[in-house]
């Protein structure tokens, strides 16, 4: 018995990405364009990343769990390369406005391998995780501390290199997609409660140097901007200049738009960045609190659309795949609307499939095609009795 190829598309995930693809146009229109700011040149750029992104889409989802397996070593290489590489030819002028080596520039365009290199890093996560489990099928200490080990070799490169690039923003999203197939991997508890009170630990010894001691955070490598971060997030109104003034415009963008917003085009407030990073700040002033809270229940569709796909395969590599790209997606999207209000510290990370930006949309999109690839290429329980084998 066969499926139709239609019913292999999931169309409430090309729905939801059409919605958030609308609304990120739209937005970028009336922040750059309607309020004179720049020309049009950005909201076709935008348009232009999105079928480049559609394409990504089209190509990846003809990868079968087969092709993504033996293409993830490979890929995590290429990734780590770039990340290097970056740090030798990063753009200068970026490094100086936003404190992070983390960008190529090749004539008018940008490119931050590590939205790149997040795909990358999930399908090698992934692929470990699915390799040790089939060696391994049975879980006792030694082997989850293998297992643990094997995720720190492969986890520590990345995380070391977007360090150095000063990208605290993807350090975190890194981190986020390591926990979510940590929690999926079948580590027993007894072991996982132990290792995360450690890292919860270990961010609140962070949080209380950056408080008391911050001379010795230096010497560890931080950087003052990072400090300013935090002091604009613990204390908004203590500096009105820097990172606290950035906040406080969003607050107040975000508070004048009221229930229903001001409407299309009208940005009375000036937030710096409001393109990108601070985009929900013009969500929240043209379309008030429901148009933000409809931005919210998409995402939620989305992310709805995509666990379900995870929990129709019996492919355990797929799963883990999954798991790793909604952690990727959740995350920006609970920092960049919390940090937005003032409920997180700023960070500099994208709001996904709405900010401006080509690589973090090229990022995203091509983490939708894998979850495509998913239900492209699956068998579901009605057509299968036994697991999936992808090797």
């Amino acid at each position: 018995m066969t499926e139709n190829k239609e019913t292999k598309i999931d169309y409430g995930i090309i729905l939801s990405v059409m919605l958030l693809a609308i609304i990120s146009i739209a937005t970028i229109f009336s922040t750059t364009y309607l309020t004179g700011n720049t020309g049009i040149g950005a909201t076709l750029m935008q348009v232009i990343w999105y079928v480049v992104g559609t394409v990504a889409i089209i190509v990846i989802m003809q990868f079968d769990s087969e092709q993504l397996w033996k293409l993830a070593p490979i890929a995590y290489g290429v990734g780590l390369f770039l990340l290097v590489l970056v740090l030798f030819f990063y753009d200068r002028s970026l490094e100086f406005s936003t404190g992070a080596k983390s960008w190529f520039k090749i004539g008018g365009l940008t490119f931050q391998p590590s939205e790149i290199m997040k795909v990358a890093f999930i399908l090698m996560l992934a692929r470990v995780v699915t390799k040790h489990n089939g060696d391994y099928p049975t879980h006792y200490s030694k082997a989850d501390f293998l297992l643990l080990g094997k995720i720190m070799l492969t986890s520590i490169p990345p995380l070391f290199l977007v360090m150095l690039q000063n990208d605290l923003g993807s350090t975190l999203v890194f981190i986020a997609i390591i926990i979510g197939l940590v929690l999926i991997s079948g580590v027993t508890w007894k072991i996982i409660l132990p290792v995360f009170s450690g890292v919860a630990a270990l961010g609140g010894t962070l949080l209380a140097l950056v408080v008391y001691d911050r001379d010795f955070l230096l010497q560890l490598g931080f950087k003052p901007y990072q400090f300013s971060r935090i002091d604009s997030w613990l204390n908004p109104y203590g500096d009105s200049g820097g990172a606290s003034y950035q906040l406080i415009q969003s607050i107040k963008a975000i508070g004048s738009g009221k229930m229903f917003g001001k409407g299309f085009g009208t940005s009375e407030v000036y937030v710096p960045v409001r393109e990108s990073d601070m985009i929900f700040s013009t969500i929240g002033e043209n379309f008030g609190f429901l148009g933000s809270c409809i931005l919210i229940f998409i995402y939620f569709l989305l992310i709805y659309q995509m666990i379900r796909i995870c929990f129709d395969t019996k492919n355990e590599f797929y799963a883990y795949i999954a798991t790793g790209v909604i952690m990727m997606i959740l995350f920006h999207v609970f920092e960049n609307i919390g940090m937005s209000i003032g409920l997180l510290p700023l960070t500099g990370i994208p709001l996904p499939f709405i900010s401006q930006g080509g690589t973090a949309l090229l990022g995203n999109m091509m983490g939708v095609g894998l979850i495509m690839s998913m239900r492209y290429h699956y068998r579901s329980y009605m057509f299968s009795e036994e697991d999936e084998d992808f090797k």
